[in-house]
């Protein structure tokens, strides 16, 4: 095999969740260019159509259906219904996610709650259905945050939280599912990228955050989705339990 041809994903079925927008839209994308056909998971169904057509125009097959990863039963019905259309899942991207800004002392518990049921619970009830039907060989990438690392100025207890708890979470997989089932298991830890969630801050945020990157400016999503590839294909093929920091050096300050 040349070298190259390892971050091939050719006939390849993966499932990404959050694939309606942002970051998701893009993973889909990314994966279809590299050879995979796509399921696609998340919460707003009507939005899924516009990633499918992403896909279709990479020349794959998609198949899209609401999933809400903080209900295991929802993650269940995503697999099963990889497994009718492809009968297989080599890939896991758990990428779906909330995020908050709330100060510490008023923070109520359903708000805590929710961020963690989806960010952390939902990417482990998506990691333990797919990882019931996957072959060895398999990957699952979990989209954790720079923000699991390091702090940015913004009162996140619940966000950066899930996400450090998702590496942890990565870690443990990765040693439990490595040598008895043949599954590697990584995490991304994105900085700063354009998504629904960076829309919402208010004006100047992110100019002043950046100033703390040595590369200085936001995240080009193909720039994530090359890195995604190299974890899910065979080229990441001894690579797992690690966290992927890719955020311009921000995590250095």
């Amino acid at each position: 095999m040349r070298l190259l041809d390892r971050f091939g994903l050719q006939d390849r079925v993966a499932v990404v969740t959050g694939a309606s927008a942002g970051l998701g839209v893009a993973f889909a994308a990314g994966l279809a260019d590299a050879g995979a056909d796509v399921v696609l998971g998340a919460r707003r169904e009507e939005r899924l159509a516009d990633t499918a057509k992403l896909v279709a125009a990479a020349g794959r097959r998609s198949v899209a259906v609401t999933t809400d990863v903080a209900k295991p039963d929802d993650c269940r019905r995503l697999v099963d219904a990889a497994m009718e259309a492809f009968g297989r899942v080599d890939i896991l991207v758990n990428n779906a996610g909330i995020g908050t800004a709330v100060p510490a002392t008023k923070e109520t518990v359903e708000q805590f709650e929710q961020v963690i049921d989806v960010n952390l619970n939902g990417c482990y009830w998506m990691a333990q259905a797919c990882g019931r039907v996957m072959r060895p060989g398999s990957s699952i990438v979990n989209i954790a945050s720079v923000l699991g690392l390091t702090t940015a100025g913004l009162p996140q207890a619940a966000y950066s939280a899930s996400k450090a708890g998702l590496m942890g979470l990565t870690r443990d997989l990765a040693q439990q599912w490595g040598g008895r089932k043949g599954i590697r298991v990584n995490s991304l830890a994105p900085g700063f990228f354009a998504s629904e969630m960076t829309e919402q801050y208010r004006p100047g945020y992110l100019e002043e955050q950046l100033r703390r990157a040595p590369l200085g400016r936001v995240g080009d999503p193909d720039e994530l989705t090359a890195a995604l590839l190299l974890l899910a294909s065979d080229a990441g093929g001894y690579i797992t339990g690690q966290t992927l920091v890719v955020d311009g050096g921000l995590s250095l300050a």
